[in-house]
């Protein structure tokens, strides 16, 4: 189970996005704790009043409203009454059991999930404390509630089960605004709580990858310069399709503004991720002959690593994004060192070609066998003499690995 914790200072802007889902038919309210009457018979001013009296008491309280999503694995089917239990034994733990609330079980994504509705504020008018609730109760909780109710549980799960999301169909989709906006909520619901990305470049690798694209328009457009940004569905050849949505208008309000505070918080937490995707790149090359980049992006697919090669209208590469789901953390190239980047990495390709020549030539057959990489071949004759003269000091580089081979070769015949 994965908890997602928001506040806000309207809890009539969460209500209506709630029983909105309802009239659409995608969502039901379920439950009703501590309201005078019984769910069935609340209707929307009784919802919100109940809530708007309680904020009445404490009018310093500018975040009074809480909105939390439970959600799932897409495997768990569980009854409304066990869904029910997990909310009102989650709420009990995380301090709000006394609270008035409201649960709706929403069937608008690929995973069954839980949208809890309450505030903060208490009969007495004192406040519930929110700083760092997630971190001190929601994540204990967690835990405790997955191993009560037998839950799958959000860490150590394998990595095919646990991402479960799909690219948006293209082909299927149609390009009304509504159909859009939810098409992209669901793919946003997902990257943007859930993974550490420190750039819009980094947040876009990942966003790419499932057809959608956060723009700020050119530095001359009106969105620009009103610090604006739009999401917009790609189509197969990575263009721009259908209606662009301002972030505005999704109900999480993924601006600009809210992009730069999770920028800042993932630089921090994206740090211990970085030595995963350092080793596995390391252990590539040793276990692996790697003469391209492309073959590099392949093998590290099989660690669950998304390896984005970016390049110019030439076909040059010019920068590479690392997206790892079993982290679920983005880096450019650079960041985790020059070996890494665009550039240390084709100079680790040209080594690995130079040194398969070398090879080649030392060797007693005059036949190809140990050189029939067809995809080597070709990387050798269109990038090898660019690569070699655009390295930082790679002769040098390569008179050392040649250095060690001839040690190696005297201390032999010693």
């Amino acid at each position: 189970m994965v908890a997602v914790i928001k506040t806000s200072r309207s809890i009539n802007s969460i209500l209506n996005y709630n029983e909105n889902k309802v009239k659409e038919g995608v969502a039901e309210c379920i439950s009703a704790v501590n309201y005078p009457l019984k769910l069935e018979n609340l209707n929307f001013t009784h919802k919100l009043n109940r809530f708007l009296k309680l904020s009445s008491l404490n009018q310093n309280a500018k975040r009074n409203s809480v909105h939390i999503s439970l959600n799932f694995d897409p495997s768990e089917n569980h009854s409304k009454e066990k869904l029910i239990e997990i909310a009102e034994t989650y709420m009990e733990k995380i301090g709000f059991g006394r609270q008035p609330y409201l649960v709706y079980q929403h069937h608008d994504a690929g995973h069954p999930h839980l949208h809890l509705v309450t505030n903060n504020i208490q009969r007495d008018g004192k406040r519930i404390d929110l700083h760092l609730i997630g971190v001190k109760k929601s994540e204990t909780a967690r835990k405790e509630i997955e191993e009560i109710f037998g839950l799958v549980k959000a860490e150590g799960r394998k990595q095919k089960k646990d991402f479960s999301l799909k690219p948006i169909d293209v082909g299927k989709i149609q390009y009304g605004k509504v159909e859009s906006r939810k098409a992209i909520n669901s793919v946003l619901n997902k990257i943007l709580f859930e993974y550490k990305y420190s750039s819009l470049p980094e947040l876009n690798a990942v966003l790419n990858l499932y057809n959608v694209h956060a723009d700020r328009g050119s530095e001359e457009s009106r969105v620009f310069k009103n610090y604006g940004l739009l999401y917009k569905i790609l189509d197969q050849n990575s263009k721009p399709i259908g209606v662009p949505i301002k972030a505005s208008e999704f109900y999480s309000r993924p601006t600009l503004k809210f992009l730069e505070g999770k920028f800042k918080t993932n630089e921090v937490q994206k740090e211990s991720s970085k030595r995963h995707v350092k080793n596995a790149i390391k252990l590539a090359f040793i276990r692996e002959n790697i003469f391209s980049p492309e073959k590099l992006s392949k093998i590290l697919e099989q660690e669950s690593i998304h390896m984005i090669l970016r390049k110019s209208n030439e076909g040059q590469l010019y920068g590479i994004t690392y997206v790892d789901h079993k982290t679920r953390s983005v880096f450019n190239g650079s960041s985790l060192g020059k070996e890494f980047s665009a550039k240390g990495i084709q100079e680790s390709c040209a080594m690995n070609i130079l040194e398969l020549e070398r090879k080649h030539q030392n060797s007693v057959s005059t036949n190809s066998e140990n050189f029939q990489d067809i995809e080597s071949k070709k990387y050798v004759k269109e990038n090898l003499v660019d690569i070699l003269f655009r390295g930082e000091k790679v002769y040098d580089y390569i008179s050392e690995q040649i250095k060690r081979t001839k040690r190696k070769k005297i201390h032999r015949k010693i």
